[in-house]
């Protein structure tokens, strides 16, 4: 494989770039976004509120020892027998210092530093786990007085408390605020690209496999093939148009991807916080075979995704709207070993190629036919889509790009979402990888003829 090829296509996209002019000027994040519209908070609310309840944690913990020390014999001389005689079968000591643990930690981490990960809680409550079941196991407590159960308990639950609290309260509130935060910004500078679902002009485009230079619009005038004609149909050529507008913007806004993982074939997953929409992933994958067996495979053929991909159980199409745009249905399995279930989805696809690429662009969208049901959780997914760009200088090689950007719904860790898309995306780009290498023989014969 020539080092200059994939110099080409795996640095930057400037014939993504270019596909409109208007983006090529002004497409660009402000950094760090400029000036704010409104100055905010040092320590949000719901921050604040978790480090109060850490605080509580210890001051109970430490008032129900105390009114354990009272209970047989003066203070003093408890406070002797459980601190000075310190026996790790018969103190409540060693609990009060847990609970101290527990706060210096959480306090420094999350007051102090405003740590937005998990990590530092996590060992807290391992920590915490770990000691009090091994205390409640090897120590005479409960036979000693009420206080035995009651100090154990009350100091495990706590901990427990405290860590769902900042899983699905802290973290996933402040990532809330600030997507709207960031999208306030973007929404104050003039300068600043609106990356979410806009009205803009298509430009050049070209309906796939091959049309006549010119707008929708023209196309819809002159007749040419299928077209939207109900309320309905219009409205889910427009999710189509809003989801490739926003497509062609994150791809035009390359460097600011934030790089997340890779793998042993060297496909990067990025992602890129979108204002309304969240976090969305992106795959970028160097191919070794043309553009358009990519595009046939993916984009053209989507019902047929399931003989070959293992992360999608089923797709069907629901609706051709238009020659551009459809509705299917598709049903993506469980992952993380199943700790995932799998999800539902109806979405809208816009199918449109470039000078020099195919895209295909969706959201989410509702239809008659396939109303939610007990039977899976029905996701829902923002705009994304896939992106196959040509290489100039060497047809016989291609890359494919994935823009993922979900919501799985029901109550999971948003880390582990997170962690179960990455691993689903190079699991999806494995079983292309096989499926182009069975097809390219017939594909290469079928050229020459």
């Amino acid at each position: 494989m020539p080092g200059g090829d994939y110099g080409e296509l795996g640095g930057s996209l400037p014939a993504i770039a270019s596909l409109n002019a208007s983006y090529s000027t002004s497409l660009s994040l402000p950094s760090p976004y400029l000036l704010p519209p409104a100055e905010r908070k040092a320590i949000s609310d719901v921050r604040r509120t978790f480090c109060l309840f850490v605080t509580f944690d210890l001051l109970f913990i430490s008032l129900l020892w105390i009114i354990e020390l009272n209970i047989s014999s003066s203070i003093w001389d408890r406070l002797k027998n459980e601190v000075v005689l310190y026996d790790y079968r018969s103190s409540f000591f060693d609990i009060f210092l847990l609970a101290l643990f527990r706060f210096l930690c959480l306090q420094v981490g999350y007051a102090a530093f405003r740590l937005k990960h998990w990590w530092v809680i996590a060992v807290t409550t391992l920590v915490t786990s770990v000691f009090l079941v091994v205390k409640v196991i090897v120590s005479s407590l409960l036979s000693q007085n009420a206080f035995g159960y009651v100090i154990p308990i009350t100091s495990f639950v706590v901990a427990w408390l405290e860590t769902w609290f900042l899983d699905f309260k802290v973290l996933t509130q402040e990532a809330d605020d600030e997507r709207a935060y960031l999208a306030a910004v973007n929404a104050a500078c003039e300068r600043a690209p609106m990356i979410y679902p806009r009205a803009v002009s298509d430009g050049q485009f070209y309906s796939p496999p091959e049309s006549v230079a010119g707008s929708e619009e023209d196309l819809d005038e002159e007749g040419l093939g299928r077209k939207a004609v109900t309320t309905q149909e219009k409205e889910y050529v427009r999710q189509g148009r809003e989801a490739m507008s926003v497509v062609e913007q994150i791809l035009a806004q390359e460097e600011n991807w934030k790089y997340e993982k890779n793998n042993d074939m060297g496909d990067c997953v990025y992602t890129l916080e979108i204002p309304f929409h969240g976090k969305t992933f992106i795959l970028k994958a160097f191919m070794q075979c043309p553009a358009e067996l990519v595009y046939q495979e993916v984009i053209l053929q989507p019902e047929k995704m399931v003989q070959w991909n293992r992360t999608v159980s089923a797709c069907q199409i629901l609706q051709r709207v238009d020659d551009n745009t459809l509705v299917s249905y598709d049903v993506a399995s469980g992952a993380a070993g199943g700790v995932v279930s799998a999800r539902d989805f109806v979405n809208v696809r816009r199918v449109e190629r470039k000078r020099d690429c195919y895209l295909s662009a969706g959201m989410a969208t509702d239809h008659n036919s396939k109303p939610s049901s007990g039977r899976y959780v029905r996701g829902e997914n923002g705009p994304g889509g896939f992106v196959v760009l040509k290489s100039s200088s060497n047809p016989s090689v291609c890359t494919f790009i994935w823009v993922l950007n979900t919501d799985l719904k029901g109550r999971l860790p948003r880390y582990l979402i997170h962690q179960s898309l990455a691993a689903t995306m190079f699991e999806f780009m494995s079983h292309l990888r096989q499926r182009i290498a069975e097809l390219r023989p017939s594909f290469r014969s079928h050229q020459h003829t």
